[in-house]
Formats: C-alpha cells, sequence, structure tokens
C-alpha cells in the first residue's frame, strides 16, 4: 500500500512539472518585421511582462522599428534588435522619441530563455530596458530569471537561420554582421479578429447556398 502511495505522489509531482514548463498562453496579437532577408513573426506574453509587451506594441503601432536594424547575430545564441532611438536610419518624431526614451521594469520571469524566445536588452540596471530586444537563437539557460521574456517568434525561423548564415565580425563581447539587416518595415494584426473574418466568410457562403437551395425547392414546389 505504501508503495502505491509513493507512486501516486510521484506521478502528481511529475504531471506538475510538466505543467510548469508548459509555454505561457500566447497573446492575440501578431507582429511582422520584414528584413531584407525575410520576414519575422512574432507574439507577445502578456500574462508574463504586461509591461515590457505594452510598451514594445506601442513602439511597434507607432513605426518605431521602421528601418532599424538587427546590431548583433550571434549564432547558435541571439540576433538582438539595435535600440531605435540609434538604430534607425530615419529620423524620428517627437511621439516616436518620446515613447522609445521610456523605460520598463525588469519583469524577470521563469519562462526559458530557448530558441525563438523574445528576451528585453538592458544594461546593468535592472530596470532600463527600452526598445532594444534579442531573440533566442539557442537555448541561453544563463539569461534565466535575469532578462525580461515578453515574447516569442510564431513564425521565420527560416529567416532566422538565413541571419545565422551572414559574415559576421566580433567586436567586444558582441559578434556583428558585416552587413546591415534592416527592419524595412513592421506591421500587426489580430488572430482572433482573423478567426472571426473566416468564420463570418463561411457562414455567409452557408447562408447564401441556403437562400439558393429554398429558392430551388420554392420553384420545384411552387412553380
Amino acid at each position: 500500500m505504501l508503495n502505491v502511495i509513493r507512486i501516486f505522489l510521484t506521478l502528481i509531482t511529475l504531471i506538475g512539472t510538466a505543467s510548469s514548463q508548459e509555454d505561457p498562453q500566447l497573446g492575440s496579437a501578431r507582429v511582422v518585421f520584414q528584413t531584407n532577408y525575410g520576414d519575422i513573426e512574432f507574439g507577445f506574453y502578456p500574462s508574463v511582462a504586461p509591461q515590457t509587451v505594452d510598451h514594445i506594441f506601442k513602439l511597434v503601432r507607432l513605426g518605431c522599428y521602421n528601418t532599424n536594424h538587427f546590431f548583433r547575430v550571434d549564432k547558435g545564441f541571439v540576433a538582438q534588435v539595435a535600440d531605435v532611438v540609434g538604430g534607425r536610419s530615419a529620423p524620428m518624431n517627437e511621439v516616436q522619441r518620446v515613447e522609445a526614451e521610456k523605460t520598463v521594469v525588469g519583469e524577470f520571469s521563469d519562462v526559458k530563455h530557448v530558441r525563438g524566445i523574445l528576451s528585453m536588452g538592458r544594461y546593468s540596471d535592472p530596470n532600463s530596458a527600452a526598445s532594444s530586444f534579442s531573440i533566442l537563437l539557442g537555448d541561453a539557460p544563463h539569461l534565466d530569471g535575469q532578462y525580461a521574456v515578453f515574447g516569442k517568434v510564431t513564425k521565420g525561423d527560416e529567416t532566422l537561420r538565413k541571419l545565422e548564415g551572414l559574415p559576421t565580425r566580433k567586436e567586444g563581447i558582441f559578434v556583428m554582421p558585416t552587413e546591415r539587416i534592416t527592419i524595412h518595415s513592421s506591421y500587426y494584426y489580430d488572430t482572433e479578429m482573423e478567426i472571426c473574418e473566416k468564420e463570418r466568410s463561411v457562414l455567409k457562403r452557408r447562408l447564401t447556398a441556403s437562400v439558393i437551395e429554398i429558392e430551388r425547392q420554392r420553384m420545384k414546389c411552387f412553380p
């Protein structure tokens, strides 16, 4: 009997551990960066880092990442987006600059730094994150709990692999591409709205088909 109880408790522990390791729930918003090497789409973890998500999404909506670039590509580690204040080739307007110069508190969590994760860049001050962030190109457990995870890549791993294959140079601690990887433009959409539009389209087709069938039966039975 004691052995049965031990096995049961072990199973409960394993189930709890597996549940805690599951990915957080992605929000419905999606952002697409259109680069000169292809598109990268990502979603957000609003339940993990709500202030960070609000801040980055607002920068996207303002167009702050347009003409920005990836200043760092370290194969198997990270591809890092530059701070928009100094990284864009186009000048910023006042509204963009005010938002871009804001920092967010370090919303550190137990979400693991694995390939595809989005993680905020910062200085030694834990609350100094602004607009630069990294896309993980491999597992980096030494970053866990030290940098704020706020989302993950949902499409575009083939683009990331292209970036990893580009020639690089070493500058201090950074591995940097020898040519500019430009984010030409960005856009966003809502997956829930997209689903609604598809369902509405299907319903409209079904209603149209029903009307046609009713009319056909009317003509047949009541000429």
